[in-house]
């Protein structure tokens, strides 16, 4: 299977793209409204049918790609029906699966961080993809958008700590430059929820954060509500004077025989 790992500087944010190496059918999970340009040439450039943009909730701190992506890409949008947005194709609820050529995501609701938040188990439990749920070492604050500590405590011991020690966790985010850990070094070594935390020690810990709210809150809430669909529905302004095309390395590119037969107009 083909997996790549995607960082928005601005928000901290990993976008997730996965794909059949055989079939080449993919999906996205959690695109950056933003890095659109940079996900489109990459799915692109590596011959993928893109089936889904999946958002493991509705983000506070960026907007969501995944209305851009279906309008270029033809994708569809798939959120948890208990997040509340409009214009998704697919609404998943817990137990769902999400198939692209040989292989499986699993959907598990995973609430606390807001009451709409999806992991997505690949396979047979080898990754997690958790969103802000559980993160390297923490988990996602409750103190915003439905947020409840012993709900977010209830669906990581008993939902994802239930999946094998060697599992695979991918986060939404990291603040520290951490990409990767393992269901079994989170159940040891989580200060917030692992070790010998207990609900009350998270729940004590999680009430206490005394974090500011998001600095897109009040734009990315409800574009995501939306599923970041601008309220003047206009694609990005692209160069018009030829078939330009951003790179995944953002180099600006034009095809060299479109240059030779257009010389006289450029």
């Amino acid at each position: 299977m083909l997996l790549r790992q995607l960082f928005d500087a601005r928000s901290s944010t990993y976008t997730y793209l996965l794909a059949d190496e055989a079939t080449r059918e993919g999906v996205l999970i959690d695109t950056v409204f933003e890095q659109h340009t940079r996900d489109a040439a990459l799915v692109r450039e590596l011959g993928i049918k893109l089936l889904f943009t999946l958002e493991t909730h509705v983000h506070a701190d960026h907007v969501t790609g995944a209305w851009l992506c279906r309008q270029e890409l033809g994708s569809k949008i798939a959120v948890s029906k208990r997040a509340g947005v409009s214009g998704a194709d697919v609404l998943l609820d817990h137990g769902d699966e999400v198939r692209f050529g040989a292989h499986v995501l699993h959907v598990r609701a995973t609430p606390g961080h807001t009451d709409g938040c999806t992991s997505f188990v690949l396979d047979d439990g080898v990754m997690v993809f958790t969103g802000d749920a559980l993160l390297i070492r923490g988990a996602g604050r409750t103190d915003f958008q439905q947020g409840d500590a012993a709900e977010l405590y209830g669906s990581i011991t008993r939902e994802l700590f239930a999946l094998p020690d060697t599992c695979l966790v991918y986060p939404g985010h990291d603040y520290s430059g951490r990409t990767v850990t393992t269901v079994g070094e989170e159940k040891a070594w989580n200060p917030r929820v692992g070790g010998a935390a207990n609900e009350r020690d998270f729940v004590g810990y999680m009430e206490n954060l005394g974090l500011p709210h998001p600095k897109l809150m009040d734009i990315a809430v409800p574009a995501n509500l939306r599923c970041g669909e601008p309220e003047v529905t206009e694609l990005p302004s692209r160069p018009t004077w030829g078939p330009v095309t951003i790179s995944y390395a953002g180099i600006p590119e034009i095809d060299p025989a479109w240059v030779a037969e257009h010389i006289d107009e450029v």
